[in-house]
């Protein structure tokens, strides 16, 4: 799986759980927001974006083995990873890191105001799945359209 493949999938994986969650949170009826059970739900769709991830991740592992044993038959170095794929992971990482920061800042901000509970896992939880789209498109977009270091 080529790394921008990988970037598709997390970013996929991202926005379907956090959909699946605000689908099932907004269609709760007429209660208002603050006095819905959001946490049942928060977990689940976490725990429905982990086991698609360690799904993905034994497809990887297993891809690899089979790269593996396909490399010792046919040698080539045409999958390793240079200089350039790490100088891309490493400025998308710093992109995406900016909505944890900023995430955290703003549940520390709703901390301060003694916000409900609600907003503050909401904040974070949507920041953190910002920090993966937004990670995410950065990659596909530099591997797309070339990638010029400073």
């Amino acid at each position: 799986m080529t790394l921008e493949r990988r970037s598709w999938t997390y970013l996929a994986v991202a926005v379907a759980a956090y959909g699946a969650y605000l689908v099932y949170i907004l269609s709760r009826g007429s209660a208002p927001l603050v006095e819905l059970d959001y946490v049942p739900a928060m977990l689940w769709s976490i725990a429905i974006a982990i086991a698609i991830a360690l799904a993905l991740a034994l497809a990887i592992v297993v891809g690899i083995a089979l790269g593996i044993v396909q490399g010792i038959f046919t040698p080539r170095r045409e999958h390793a990873k240079d200089a350039r794929d790490r100088e891309i992971e490493l400025l998308c990482k710093h992109v995406g890191q900016a909505f944890l920061v900023i995430g955290g800042v703003a549940a520390l901000l709703l901390a301060i105001v003694e916000a409900d509970h609600l907003s503050i896992a909401n904040v974070v939880y949507l920041c953190f799945v910002l920090a993966a789209v937004v990670g995410s498109v950065a990659k596909v977009v530099v591997y797309r359209r070339g990638f010029r270091p400073w």
